[in-house]
């Protein structure tokens, strides 16, 4: 396959891969809970989302919110999703607790799921912010 994309593109200059993105911490392997959410694939969020929504601040850990708690309703709602897609891409929204005015506020926010090839060409699904790509 590698060959064949080096015929039709020339030569490769420059690959990143998953796995050195993952080691690198600019996606974050949630593979080990996805699988618990039902899903057969690889999956990772992107480091925005990691530190923006799925960690909770000092103030929302004291609401009872945990890394845990909020990626498994980030992977439930996106399950939900999936089952009725049928396309490589999903955008889906997810009701979290965060702070705002230093009170607890209930936010809807917006997220998007990619599948594409993995490094070896598998299925594998990225779950980032709207904007990121």
């Amino acid at each position: 396959m590698q060959g064949a994309l080096q015929e039709l593109f020339g030569e490769v200059i420059h690959t990143y891969t998953r796995a050195q993105a993952i080691e690198d911490g600019v996606l974050v392997d949630v593979s080990e809970m996805a699988r618990e959410a039902g899903f057969k694939f690889p999956v990772a969020v992107t480091s925005a989302v990691w530190h923006e929504y799925i960690v909770p601040d000092k103030r929302a850990r004291s609401w009872g919110q945990s890394e845990e708690g909020r990626l498994w309703d980030v992977l439930v709602v996106l399950s939900y999703y999936a089952r009725q897609s049928r396309g490589r891409e999903i955008r889906f929204k997810v009701i979290m607790v965060m702070m705002a005015l230093n009170e607890k506020e209930r936010q809807e926010i917006e997220l998007k799921a990619i599948c594409g090839p993995g490094d070896d060409f598998e299925s594998v699904i990225t779950i980032m912010k709207p904007e990121e790509d």
